[in-house]
């Protein structure tokens, strides 16, 4: 979308704007922009300042009031002044009304008070009358005086909320920068992130549907091509022309994705008979860290939003009897686009096929309460809910002991533990073996000189607590389920 930008070697400063609505608290407030400045790391922008403002709705087409769109405009350069812009219903600011002063024009007040540093209305009545205020007014206004000028400047402006085509590019006109909302940011990371041919071909149909409305701001002309035999009739707009390509490109994705997931479903299928286990949670807390360390392989990890969008199947280790299979899927996080969703549905069948699902958390994450509530709202809307849960509090060695007493408190059933360390790892793999093949129990077994082929077939059924060689055979200290046991004394009595 900008990767010009960052070819130069440096990483494109950003300010980040917000619009705070009555129902929003200040900490949700925060804790949103936090998680979008996070996003903009991940994609590789340097956010450098936020610009928030408290109003009942969005600025229809502007999204921000007069005031706060120029002293946005300071960040960037920009003139704050969208060029020809007009709101639905009312008539531009002419020289006349501007030399009056503006005595009967209760729009040029009240965005006089929002430049003066309005932040205080939250029941919207103020930012509404702000709101109808446009910026072709603007030239009728100066600057305030003494303005301090914020540096660096900002090369993209990233904005917390989805955006219209029109409010996306009246934004880019005042500001003369890069503006990307909230689903841009989300669906840029997923086309950076995605590597296997299915990921790509499901960010692709989403990146696609979000483009689609946005070609009528775009600087293709109108001209119609030729329609019919012979050149005869009105034919198409370039604009029509480009839209209907989108559509037939993402109808060939759809019918070549479907192809990709009817070998999903059949390698589901073929594996339906294992106990599976699906790891969900909110992207970065750490469910890829927790599938190397309980299955011993080279999963890709990485400290970024979104790291992980392809699905990836692996058996805990050791090997266990019966073999138990572990699924990682990709993250979840807040206002997770609907396209994407939508395109992700066949990997994210994958959390609801399995027969028991370990909720990830973030312990250490301050927002960690409001990421289970989207986490659980996201397996409701896939139809994974009713799957049985175990909330895992993972990245402990974090949190300091008086945290940790909270949190046994609030989620007394949830396992406390890191994927780091060795021991919380070893008890997490004995849960879920005794989950699936029963409670375990620490055994001896003499296995005589004569019958030394059933030793490997005890390490691969068992853990080998201690092997000790005697002048008959081999003891060892095992523990295993009850009913491996029970299988591994019945194959040793014939042959003592």
């Amino acid at each position: 979308m900008f990767e010009h930008l960052t070819e130069t070697g440096q990483r494109p400063t950003a300010v980040v704007v917000a619009v705070q609505f009555p129902s929003v608290s200040e900490a949700e407030l925060a804790s949103s922009i936090a998680e979008l400045e996070r996003l903009a790391k991940t994609l590789g922008l340097d956010p450098v300042g936020r610009l928030t403002q408290r109003r009942g709705s969005l600025a229809t087409g502007l999204v921000l009031g007069e005031g706060k769109l120029l002293e946005l405009a300071e960040w960037t350069g920009g003139t704050g002044v969208v060029p020809a812009y007009a709101k639905p219903g009312r008539r531009k600011a002419s020289d006349e009304d501007a030399d009056e002063g503006g005595d009967e024009d209760s729009d040029g007040e009240d965005a006089g008070d929002e430049d003066a540093g309005d932040d205080t209305g939250t029941d919207g009545s103020e930012a509404d009358a702000d709101a109808d205020a446009g910026p072709a007014s603007a030239t009728a206004k100066a600057k305030p005086p003494d303005a301090p000028k914020p540096t660096p400047r900002a090369q993209v402006v990233l904005v917390d909320h989805d955006l219209t085509p029109t409010q996306q590019r009246n934004l880019e006109r005042a500001t003369g920068v890069d503006v990307l909302d909230r689903t841009s940011v989300i669906l840029e990371i997923f086309h950076r992130h995605a590597r296997t041919r299915e990921a790509r071909l499901q960010v692709e149909i989403a990146r696609l549907k979000y483009l689609a409305p946005r070609l009528r701001e775009g600087g293709g002309g109108g001209d119609r091509v030729r329609g019919g035999i012979g050149g005869k009739g009105a034919g198409e707009t370039s604009l029509e022309l480009d839209r209907r390509r989108i559509r037939d490109r993402i109808a060939e994705l759809r019918h070549e994705l479907a192809q990709i997931e009817g070998g999903s479903r059949t390698r589901r299928e073929r594996r339906s008979d294992l106990p599976t286990v699906a790891l969900v949670g909110y992207t970065n807390a750490g469910k890829s860290s927790l599938m190397r360390a309980l299955t011993s392989t080279d999963v890709y990890v990485a400290d970024k939003l979104f790291a992980t969008l392809d699905t990836t199947v692996r058996r805990l280790q050791p090997p266990t009897e019966p073999p138990i299979l572990i699924t990682d899927t990709v993250g979840f996080i807040k206002k997770l686009p609907h396209d994407l969703v939508a395109s992700f549905r066949s990997t994210l069948d994958e959390a609801g096929d399995a027969d028991l699902l370990l909720h990830v958390v973030d312990a250490s994450d301050a927002a960690h309460a409001d990421q289970i509530a989207v986490t659980r709202e996201v397996l409701r809307e896939i139809g994974a809910d009713a799957v049985p849960t175990w909330i895992v509090l993972n990245k402990i060695d974090r949190v300091d002991p008086e945290t940790r007493e909270l949190l046994a408190d609030r989620y007394p059933t949830a396992l406390q533990l890191s994927a780091k360390d060795r021991h919380d790892v070893v008890t997490l793999r004995d849960r879920l073996i005794e989950q699936f093949a029963g409670k375990l129990e620490d055994a001896e077994l003499d296995v005589p000189y004569t019958a030394q082929r059933l030793v490997h077939q005890i390490h691969e059924r068992a853990t080998v607590l201690a092997e000790q060689h005697h002048d008959t055979g081999t003891r060892l200290t095992i523990r295993a389920p009850s009913r491996v046991l029970s299988e591994l004394r019945a194959a040793l009595k014939p042959a003592s």
